[in-house]
């Protein structure tokens, strides 16, 4: 990567932070939590939303991002969720949603009673920890099914992250998975980070997750 290249990035890498820091600030002062969701595709972001809408229906609205498709926000919206659709294939198909993409689309949602803003980020894990989308927590998802290597193969995600839920743990008695060493990988690169494994199709977990959401004031 060139000079040039690499001031290029860091300016509109800046630009997103600030642009980031002021979502943040705005979501404190209407008593908004908002959450990012990062993960590869099919680890379950999705299925965990429509768990959650199920206990906290009237209170959550998600930001989907995907390059194609409203597939994931059609199943969102007929669990009765309110859902904004952000797709970056008619803008290059950019692999992550940035601050200022959140931002426009903030401009036309009414978050009137919303306490819980998702953005269910583009399913995978390297550009989306990259940028910062000015969320109060970064929780990212990882299925017992990805193995327990991830962490130390994508760091930042992990790093960047104050929860990560291990998901799909129903499957766990068809696979041979060291869950414990999962869960170290994930301590070697962030020390503090918390961990809840859960299964949205079994529900085990799923009130810890409710715990933890319960627990954050902005």
């Amino acid at each position: 990567m060139s000079q040039k290249e690499i001031k290029i990035m860091q300016k509109i890498l800046n630009v997103n932070d600030r642009i980031a820091d002021d979502l943040r600030t705005e979501m404190s002062k209407k008593g908004i939590v908002y959450i990012n969701l990062m993960s590869s595709p099919g680890s379950g972001k999705t299925k965990l939303l429509e768990k959650t809408a199920g206990a906290i229906r009237d209170k959550i609205f998600v930001i989907e991002g995907d390059i194609q498709t409203t597939l994931d926000a059609e199943r969102l919206a007929a669990a009765g969720v309110g859902v904004y659709q952000i797709n970056t294939g008619p803008f290059g198909g950019d692999c992550h949603l940035e601050a200022g993409w959140i931002r426009s689309a903030l401009e036309e949602i009414e978050l009137e009673n919303v306490k819980y803003l998702f953005v269910e980020n583009i399913g995978n894990l390297v550009c989306p920890a990259e940028f910062d989308v000015g969320a109060h927590i970064n929780v990212v998802v990882l299925s017992v099914t990805e193995g327990e290597e991830k962490p130390l193969k994508y760091p930042l995600a992990f790093r960047n992250s104050q929860l990560c839920l291990i998901s799909k743990t129903d499957l766990l008695p068809y696979l041979d998975i060291d869950l414990e060493m999962m869960k170290a990988n994930m301590r070697k690169i962030n020390p503090q980070i918390r961990i809840i494994e859960l299964s949205a199709k079994s529900g085990q977990g799923i009130q810890d997750w409710l715990d933890f959401l319960a627990e954050y004031k902005t």
